[in-house]
Formats: structure tokens, C-alpha cells, sequence
């Protein structure tokens, strides 16, 4: 692209790492915009100035104070923050003290926050705000799940006349179709929007307002993160009610696989080892299994017998369920199970008590806790991720490239980036199952388990699943193409 032809992106998103993190959303936030730099566009992030963030230490400076913000007949005056996610990309944060600095980012144990519906209104009206101020023409907005939804819809109606944004193209990126920002009729008012859009053909949805259903039928163009998934959202099983909005979309709809920053994620230089390794040389990896065993208290047995882990939000979605079930049958096996991850009260109970039966053998960290994840990964043999849906996934990638082979249900991004082992032909990257039950999770595991046990076969698949290339710069290409085209450059 020659010089002056840059595409300019404003990334609008709830959580960006490494300032708000709750989620993979944050991780793909952080790493698409730094990927997309070097390929001609130039990216600005903006996000609200959570708690989390005034208290992270970073440094910060305010560049507009009470900024107006009209949110339908309310004006609402926010402070505008700068910082950089790198010297080249601007990060601004909306800061508004009575929606954002509060103990997390979308509620508490309880439940979600009584006013997110206005919370995020009223963050994507200030990013049309704060580009005013900046005299910001954006050649793409792009936007990011239910809490950035109604930028397309404001883009498209409230804003339909405003010059500034006359040749501003739209993109929502749907992460996880499960999370739709859905709130009570009577929310409705409070948006901003014309009456005419509480309809079927705009953000009603059973009696209810519905932001990432405004956003679909409004945006440009809608990317979900894998092949598999943009196909399974358009079936009832995944299409969690939206299955007939995102088919008639079928056309503006593309799934671009997410990647993997390996600058964090790489065993050859990652700084929470106990030792680096690389395909060519895997001793590194016995020694993190070794500290891993120690740091968990975990029987030195242990080392010569497969070794799985995990590190997930502890929900139905993810196929806790499954394995409560077949923790027993692990056991018995004489293997060890490693899980880290915190979430619904039912199954941290559940795998708590798992843990105690088997104190040699298995243990169960209820955290958040980034260095032992990248120990996890490293550490162990076999990584489990039977997810009863998986719009992408990051850690089965993380996993390929720490060696670790996952054992995954065939599904989303698992599907797209996960290839099941043949032992007679000595090929594949993990072990793949198709029915959402105990016995066919159960199968794969054994599987893998009687594959680790031929270390040379194993070896093999190691440095097979190693050789693996899921970085950013690849899915970032894809990403280019698209706003070239939206944008009918290049």
C-alpha cells in the first residue's frame, strides 16, 4: 500500500489486554491491531477507563475533559484518557466515573450490572464523540461483541447525516454468540434510538431489546473467529436464537480463525518456564514437568505417566461437566490432572472435592493466575478443552505450540485447528471427539493416553504439533483484505 493510503481503524471494544482483560477478547484486541500495523493500516484503540485500569499503574493523560455526550435526550459529559499499546498505536479511554469504576468490568458473582445496557450506550456514543473532537474521519469502525453492538445501529440511523462518518464503513466481530446484551423492554428509551427500531427489523427479540441483534442487521460486515463456528451459528444448536437473523447476513458473514501472539505464547523464551525448549531440543519440557509436578505438590511418579491439564473459565460451556465424569477413569489410568480457573460455584465445589480424593494425582487451583497457565501449558502431556461450544479458542493453539496435544470436542475453531492422530501413519496434532458425552471424551483421552505411551510415536506428534503456525500475522492478512474491500482499496 503506498504511503498515504493507510486504512484507518478505530477498534472499539470492552476489554483490551494489557488494560481490561476477562477473556480471550482482550488478547485478540491487544494482538490484531499490533499485527495489522506493519501491513498498512493504522490502528487507534478505545475502551472505558475501568477501575482495573486507574489502578494498573500505567501512564496515562487526560487530552479532553467533559467531553458531551448526547445519549438521546440526556447529555453526559465524560473525560477522555490517552495511552499506547504501543509507541505507534493510541489507546483512548472514556472515562465516566458512575459507569466504569467499579470493582469488575460486567458485574459481580451476582449477576451482571443492573445499567449495563446504558453503560455501553453510552460508551459507543462517546466513541462517535470523541472522533468529532479528534476531527476523525475512520475508514472502518470495528467492533467487538453485544458491548459495542449499537455502533453500527447509531452509525446507520441517529448519525445517518453527519458528514464526518459519511464514508465509514462498519465491522462486528462476534467472539461468542452466547453473550448478546439482552435487556428489559423498557431499556429501550434510554438508547437514543428511534422508536421504529423496537421492532422484529431491529433490536426487538422476544419482547426484549437485543444490542448484538442491532449490530448484526446493521454492520457492514459481520466476522466471527473461525470458519466452523461463522457455518454452526447459522444452525438452531449454536445459533442461540439469532440463527435466522445471521443466515439472511449469510452474505456479510465470514469466520477469519483468531491468532496466536507468540511473542507471549512461545516455550523458547517464555519467562514463567522453568527451563526453554524448542522441537529440536525437548528437554526443556521434562524440566517444566518436573517444576510443574513440585509447584502443585503432585506425585514425582508422575513424570513417567501423562500429565493433563487445563486452564478455563469453570462452566457447562466448556465441558466441565463431562470431565467431572471421567476423573475417575483418569485415576485409575494413573494419570495426573492439573486444572486452573475459576467460575460457577457448582463445579469449583465439585473438582475441589475431586482433588481431595486424589491428593497424589490431580489438583484444582480456583485463580486467575498467568504464570502458572503458561506452566500448564508447558508442563504437561495432554491439554483438555471438550468445550460443548468453542467460537475459536486460543489455549488448543497455545498448547500445539508448547507441545502439549489437546484433547478437544470437534467443534469451532477446535475443528479448524486441531488434526486427529492416526498412529499407524504417525500423523495429527491432537485427539478430536464429536458427541457431547463422558464416554466419547473418555475415548479420546485414552487414546492419547495409550499414544503417550509409545514415546517415539509421541515425540513425533510433539514436534508435528510444534511446527504448527497459528501466528497473527496470517489471520491479520485476512483482516486486511476485508477493510480493503469495505473500503474498495487495494
Amino acid at each position: 500500500m503506498s504511503a498515504g493510503k493507510t486504512t484507518k481503524v478505530l477498534f472499539a471494544s470492552s476489554e483490551i489486554a494489557p488494560f481490561a482483560k476477562t477473556g480471550g477478547l482482550a488478547d485478540v484486541c491487544e494482538a490484531l491491531p499490533k499485527a495489522l500495523l506493519p501491513l498498512g493500516v493504522t490502528p487507534t484503540l478505545c475502551l472505558p477507563l475501568y477501575r482495573i485500569v486507574k489502578e494498573g499503574g500505567w501512564d496515562l493523560e487526560v487530552v479532553i475533559e467533559d467531553l458531551p455526550v448526547q445519549v438521546g435526550d440526556d447529555e453526559i459529559q465524560a473525560d477522555i484518557h490517552r495511552g499506547w499499546l504501543t509507541k505507534e498505536i493510541p489507546v483512548f479511554f472514556v472515562q465516566r466515573d458512575e459507569f466504569f469504576d467499579r470493582t469488575s468490568l460486567y458485574g459481580t458473582p451476582k449477576g451482571d450490572y443492573f445499567d449495563n445496557a446504558q453503560r455501553f450506550a453510552f460508551f459507543s456514543y462517546a466513541v462517535f464523540a470523541l472522533s468529532k473532537t479528534l476531527d476523525q474521519r475512520w475508514d472502518v469502525i470495528h467492533c467487538h461483541d453485544w458491548q459495542t453492538a449499537l455502533i453500527p445501529v447509531y452509525l446507520k440511523t441517529v448519525l445517518s447525516d453527519d458528514p464526518l462518518f459519511a464514508k465509514t464503513k462498519t465491522i462486528l466481530t462476534i467472539h461468542n454468540l452466547g453473550y448478546q446484551g439482552i435487556f428489559p423492554a423498557e431499556t429501550f428509551p434510554r438508547l437514543g434510538l428511534p422508536s421504529q427500531l423496537f421492532s422484529v427489523e431491529g433490536l426487538e427479540f422476544w419482547g426484549k431489546v437485543n444490542f448484538l441483534k442491532g449490530g448484526i442487521d446493521f454492520a457492514d460486515q459481520v466476522t466471527t473467529v473461525s470458519p466452523t463456528y461463522a457455518g454452526e451459528i447459522q444452525t438452531p444448536e449454536f445459533g442461540n436464537g439469532l440463527e435466522g437473523v445471521l443466515k439472511t447476513k449469510a452474505s456479510s458473514l465470514i469466520g477469519i480463525l483468531d491468532g496466536v501472539d507468540y511473542s507471549v505464547w512461545s516455550p523458547e523464551n517464555d519467562p514463567h518456564l522453568a527451563a526453554h525448549y524448542s522441537s529440536d531440543d525437548l528437554s526443556g519440557k521434562r524440566a517444566c514437568k518436573e517444576d510443574l509436578l513440585k509447584r502443585c505438590q503432585l506425585s514425582h511418579d508422575l513424570l513417567e505417566r501423562p500429565l493433563l491439564g487445563m486452564v478455563s473459565r469453570l462452566a457447562g460451556q466448556k465441558g466441565v461437566d463431562i470431565i467431572c465424569e471421567v476423573v475417575d477413569k483418569v485415576m485409575a489410568a494413573g494419570a495426573g490432572l492439573v486444572i486452573l480457573g475459576s467460575g460457577e460455584k457448582r463445579y469449583e465445589r465439585l473438582l475441589v472435592q475431586m482433588a481431595r480424593k486424589y491428593p497424589q494425582q490431580m489438583i484444582v487451583r480456583i485463580a486467575f493466575d498467568e504464570s502458572l497457565a503458561h506452566q500448564i501449558e508447558a508442563g504437561c502431556d495432554i491439554y483438555l478443552m471438550p468445550s460443548l461450544y468453542e467460537p475459536c479458542g486460543l489455549n488448543q493453539m497455545y498448547s500445539l505450540r508448547y507441545g502439549t496435544l489437546p484433547v478437544v470436542r470437534r467443534t469451532g475453531g477446535l475443528a479448524d485447528t486441531v488434526v486427529e492422530v492416526n498412529p499407524k501413519k504417525r500423523k495429527g496434532t491432537g485427539f478430536q471427539f464429536i458427541d457431547y458425552h463422558p464416554d466419547a471424551l473418555w475415548k479420546a483421552i485414552d487414546k492419547a493416553v495409550q499414544c503417550f505411551a509409545n514415546r517415539e510415536l509421541w515425540q513425533q506428534l510433539i514436534q508435528q504439533a510444534m511446527a504448527q503456525d497459528f501466528s497473527w500475522s496470517r489471520s491479520a492478512g485476512e483482516y486486511l483484505r476485508l477493510y480493503q474491500r469495505l473500503t474498495k482499496r487495494g
